[in-house]
C-alpha cells in the first residue's frame, strides 16, 4: 500500500513535532497520507515569531492539516510569554459564579466569554486552528488530574460557563472541543499513568457528568472521550466504545461534530493493545481522528499500520474545525475587543498578565 500524501485529504492521525523547527523526521511524518493534524506543546514555543514560523512551515508542507494545542488556561497552557495572556483556571470562573448570589452568574459568564476570546485570538493570530477546550468534567474532588481544570461541580454551571467560553472562542474564529466524555472528574486515577474505572450506572452518568454534553450537543463542534472504563455500560474505555460514541453520544445525545481520541500513548489506552490496535479500535468505535503524542516510534507504527482513512463524513467534520477568521498573522493586542476582554479578566482578578 502506498502512503504518499493525498492532496486535500485529512488523515486520521494527529501527532506532535520535536521542537522549535521541523526536523527531517517531522517532515517525513507530516507528509504521510495518514497524518491529518499536529498537536503543539510548550517545547514548540519560545516566542510569537518562532511559533508563527513553525506553523507556517507546517502549512507549506500540508495546508490542510489541523493544527491544535492544549491551551485551556491555568496549569494547562502551553504558551505563556511574549504577549500570550496568562489565562485563569476554569475553577476560578466557577468560584466567581459562587461568590455573589445576585450577580455572580453574570460576572462569571462575562469573564468566561472574555477568556475564550483572548485564548482563541492569541492562537489564531499565530495560525493555530484549535485548542482542546473546554473541559466539561465535573469537579467531584477526587480527580487531581482534572482538579482546577473543571469549572464547577454543578453540571448546569459547567454547561453555562462552557457555552460562554465557546462564544468567546467562536467570536475569535475558533471551534471548540468538549472533554473528556462522558466525564473524568469522578475517578481519582490519572489516565496518563493508569486505567481509571468509574462504576456508576448509565442513568447516573447521563443525569450528572454527561449532562453538559446533552445540553451543548448542538454547540459543541468536537468532543474528546475519556480513557476511562464505565463497566456498567461497556467493558471498553469510552474512547474505544461504539456504545458510548455512536449509540449514546451521537444517537442519543444528538452530537454531530468530530470526535478525537485522547492520546493513544497514555496508559489508559493500553487496554486496547498496541498503538495500531488502539488506533483501529478508536476509529471503528466512532473517532474521526486519533492522537499519538511524545512517542515517535509509536507515531511511525501507527502511521504505517493504519489503512488510509477516507471517510467523507469524517473529512467534513474535521475540515469544519479549521480557524475561520485568520487573514494575516498579527498581534491581537491592537484589537479593541481583545483589549476589553483582557480588561474584563483583570478587573475580575482572573489574569496574571
Amino acid at each position: 500500500m502506498s502512503h504518499a500524501k493525498a492532496d486535500n485529504v485529512i488523515g486520521a492521525v494527529m501527532l506532535d513535532v520535536a521542537g522549535l523547527q521541523l526536523t527531517a523526521d517531522d517532515r517525513r511524518r507530516l507528509m504521510h497520507a495518514n497524518t491529518g493534524g499536529v498537536i503543539l506543546f510548550a517545547r514548540n514555543f519560545v516566542d510569537r515569531a518562532q511559533l508563527c514560523a513553525l506553523v507556517d512551515s507546517i502549512r507549506v508542507l500540508r495546508s490542510e492539516l489541523l493544527i491544535a494545542v492544549d491551551h485551556e488556561g491555568g496549569r494547562v497552557q502551553r504558551f505563556r510569554s511574549d504577549g500570550f495572556v496568562r489565562l485563569p483556571t476554569m475553577r476560578s470562573l466557577g468560584a466567581l459564579w459562587d461568590a455573589d448570589p445576585t450577580h455572580g452568574a453574570l460576572h462569571a459568564t462575562r469573564a468566561a466569554t472574555a477568556a475564550g476570546f483572548v485564548l482563541a485570538a492569541d492562537l489564531v493570530a499565530c495560525g493555530i486552528d484549535l485548542s482542546f477546550t473546554p473541559v466539561l468534567d465535573l469537579d467531584h474532588g477526587p480527580s487531581t488530574v482534572i482538579g482546577d481544570r473543571a469549572f464547577h461541580r454543578d453540571p448546569r454551571v459547567v454547561a453555562l460557563l462552557a457555552k460562554s467560553l465557546m462564544h468567546g472562542l467562536l467570536a475569535a474564529g475558533m471551534a471548540n472541543c468538549g472533554k473528556h466524555f462522558p466525564g473524568h472528574g469522578h475517578v481519582a486515577a490519572d489516565s496518563h499513568v493508569a486505567l481509571p474505572v468509574d462504576p456508576r450506572d448509565l442513568d447516573i452518568l447521563l443525569d450528572d457528568d454527561a449532562s453538559p454534553y446533552a445540553w451543548l450537543a448542538g454547540t459543541l463542534m468536537s468532543v474528546m472521550p475519556a480513557h476511562v472504563i464505565y463497566p456498567a455500560v461497556d467493558a471498553h474505555p469510552a474512547g474505544f466504545s461504539s456504545i458510548w460514541l455512536r449509540d449514546i453520544l451521537r444517537n442519543r445525545l444528538g452530537f454531530d461534530g468530530a470526535i478525537f481520541s485522547d492520546d493513544l500513548s497514555m496508559e489508559g489506552a493500553s487496554v486496547a493493545g498496541s498503538v495500531v490496535s488502539a488506533g483501529r479500535a478508536a476509529l471503528t468505535a466512532g473517532c474521526d481522528m486519533v492522537l499519538v503524542c511524545n512517542d515517535p516510534a509509536r507515531a511511525d507504527a501507527l502511521l504505517d499500520g493504519l489503512d488510509d482513512h477516507r471517510d467523507a463524513a469524517s473529512q467534513r467534520r474535521l475540515a469544519a474545525l479549521r480557524a475561520n477568521s485568520r487573514a494575516t498573522l498579527h498581534d491581537p493586542r491592537t484589537d479593541p475587543r481583545y483589549q476589553r476582554s483582557v480588561a474584563c479578566l483583570r478587573d475580575a482578578g482572573l489574569s496574571a498578565s
